[in-house]
This record gives structure tokens, C-alpha cells and sequence, in this order.
């Protein structure tokens, strides 16, 4: 759920389980009916986004909500075949270099765009929105292997710490799925469990 529509959220919540309507940012919520909502926040500003499957990739940076610079990108990645014997060895090898040879562009296009997300807003000239701290976060999705790739490269080790919000049930990246990705990314995560029996 986007952050802004979750105060009305938590109205119709009390207003169909019971109960008061918590202030702030609750982690929990029980109503009256013993209907539990457990709530996750993503709250760092800026994101920086990394989407990789074998049909593409996007990498992004996001703040205050806002992309503020971007590269979206197509690789081919051949499929498995079923030949046998050398030819299927030979297929293995090129697909490998196809991999290889994506996981090198999304990489070379974190560093330019993402390198210096965790350093502090004085060495990258941006002003914390509102006067806070800035806290930067990492959404990363597509293939898993391939975005565990891109993240063992050394030169984007100042990215692996940052908090991080998986999302690999996207499809190949494109625009829409990159801004798909920053809305879910940013979004409250909403867990409703029964009463106990």
C-alpha cells in the first residue's frame, strides 16, 4: 500500500474489526475481533533500484519519490538447448558470455548511477527532504542469481549493506516495470493474520 493512503487504511480497519485508530506508524495493529495487521515500512530515501532478468535490465535512482535519473536496457541471453555433446557444450559457453556481458552492463551502469548512495548529503550535494537524516535503502528484483551477480562486484560494495527490498516476481524490466518496482518498493507491506483459535 502506498504510505500516503495508509491513514485511511488504518480507519476502515477499526472501523471493520473494532478498536481505536492508531497514531504514527504502528508495527501492529489488533482489532477488536482479534484480527491482527502487522505492517513493514520501507522508509530510506534516496533508492537506488537494480532489475535484472536475461531479457534486460533498469537501474534507477529514486527521491523523494521522484526518478531522478535512469537506464533501461535489453541484453540477449540465449536459452538452454537440447542438443547434446559439443554443440550443447558450446551453447553453455556463449550463453555464459551473454550473462557475463549483462551482468558487466547493469554493473557498469550501477556505478555510474548508484555509487554513491550511501555517502552522507554533504559529499553528494543532496539536501535531506524536510530537514532529515537521509537514510538510503536498495530494491533490487528480477533473477536472483543475476542481481547477486551484479552485487559481487566489488565496486558497488557500498550498496550490499544498505536495507534492502527484494522483489523477484517481476517480469523483464522495462520503464513500466521500473516504476512499478519504485511504487512497491516504497510501499507499506501489510501482513493480516486470524485471531488465535
Amino acid at each position: 500500500m502506498a504510505p500516503h493512503r495508509l491513514s485511511a487504511w488504518l480507519e476502515g480497519f477499526a472501523e471493520r474489526h473494532g478498536g481505536s485508530v492508531p497514531s504514527g506508524m504502528p508495527e501492529r495493529v489488533v482489532g477488536d475481533d482479534g484480527i491482527a495487521a502487522d505492517l513493514q515500512y520501507f522508509e530510506h530515501d534516496p533508492l537506488g533500484v537494480i532489475l535484472v532478468r536475461r531479457g534486460g535490465y533498469a537501474v534507477g535512482r529514486v527521491r523523494g519519490g521522484r526518478l531522478l535519473v535512469h537506464k533501461v536496457g535489453t541484453r540477449y541471453v540465449q536459452s538452454r538447448t537440447a542438443a547434446g555433446g559439443w554443440s550443447q557444450q558450446r551453447y553453455a559457453r556463449r550463453r555464459d558470455n551473454q550473462v557475463d556481458e549483462l551482468v558487466g552492463a547493469v554493473v557498469d551502469h550501477a556505478v555510474r548511477i548508484l555509487v554513491d548512495l550511501a555517502h552522507t548529503p554533504e559529499e553528494t550535494g543532496e539536501i535531506p527532504i524536510g530537514g532529515a537524516p537521509v537514510t538510503p535503502g536498495l530494491v533490487v528484483g528480477g533473477d536472483r542469481q543475476l542481481v547477486a551477480a551484479v552485487l559481487s562486484d566489488r565496486r558497488l560494495g557500498s550498496l550490499v549493506a544498505l536495507p534492502r527490498r527484494t522483489l523477484f516476481d517481476l517480469p523483464d524490466p522495462n520503464r513500466a516495470v521500473l516504476e512499478t518496482a519504485i511504487k512497491r518498493g516504497m510501499a507499506v507491506r501489510i501482513a493480516l493474520s486470524d485471531p488465535p483459535a
